[in-house]
């Protein structure tokens, strides 16, 4: 089992999940705000994630994840997608929603976005 965090704007959500789990899967567990506007087969970059902790513990980033990454906003050395990111090691990872991916989630969901205010 791995402990997955989300880090929103002002709320954090968590979970356990088994091995094999992709991080866009755990968001959805633990209803974390991530979207997925190409429901999860690594077309666009709305599930794109900041893991800040326990990166180590996730599959690497292949040629495709890197290629969907380089069409994406604010991209930076710990950014992955969350359809891609596949948990291998037990423990404990930490990842925060892009901002990118917070749009598409609120912009797919009647969910009010807490940015708002």
């Amino acid at each position: 089992m791995a402990l997955v965090r989300f880090v929103g704007h002002d709320d954090t959500w968590e979970t356990d999940v088994s091995l094999g789990t992709t991080m866009l899967e755990a968001a959805r567990a633990c209803g974390a705000p991530e979207g997925d506007a190409c429901g999860g087969v690594c077309a666009c970059s709305t599930c794109h994630l900041y893991v800040t902790q326990g990166g180590d513990l996730l599959s690497e980033a292949e040629e495709d994840e890197e290629d969907i990454l380089d069409k994406a906003f604010d991209v930076q050395i710990t950014s992955r997608l969350g359809c891609q990111s596949i948990i291998e090691r037990e423990g404990k990872i930490v990842a925060t929603v892009s901002g990118e991916s917070l749009d598409a989630y609120y912009n797919e969901h009647d969910d009010p976005d807490p940015r708002d205010g």
